[in-house]
């Protein structure tokens, strides 16, 4: 079950918000396995001056049409498959138009610990959901 937040410069049309949202999440259910249904993604505009997003010293010029994408997900998924998820989220969101350069993609794990899907309860410790993976 990821939480995915995908934070853009403002400026794009609706329709082009919601593909590169729906790219994302072709990718991850396609790498990760995960249900259709299991879908939980914010979307965030922001002004471009209220971006900074440099090239770490790789040689490349962000544009803006950046698109900075966190994943929150279940702990235990092997470094080959994170970087598969990369390699595909960046697959899908070229044919938008998206260029590789303006593609950034951080995942961060925790435990089932540490999820509520509603009504102040952990779900997945207190066994209502399968614990993804196990």
């Amino acid at each position: 079950m990821p939480l995915v937040r995908i934070d853009l410069i403002r400026g794009r049309r609706p329709e082009d918000i919601r593909a590169i949202a729906d790219a994302t999440h072709r990718a991850l259910v396609e790498v990760l396995a995960i249900p259709e249904r299991d879908r939980f993604q914010i979307i965030t505009e922001h002004d471009a001056d209220h971006v900074i997003a440099l090239d770490a010293g790789l040689g490349f010029e962000r544009t803006d049409g950046l698109v900075m994408i966190q994943i929150f997900t279940q702990s235990g998924r092997t470094t080959e498959v994170k970087q598969l998820v990369y390699r595909t989220i960046a697959k899908q969101l070229e044919p938008l138009g998206i260029a590789g350069e303006d593609i950034f993609i951080s995942i961060m794990e925790n435990g089932p610990q540490d999820w509520s899907f509603g009504h102040g309860r952990a779900q997945y410790t207190e066994g209502l959901l399968p614990v993804p993976g196990r």
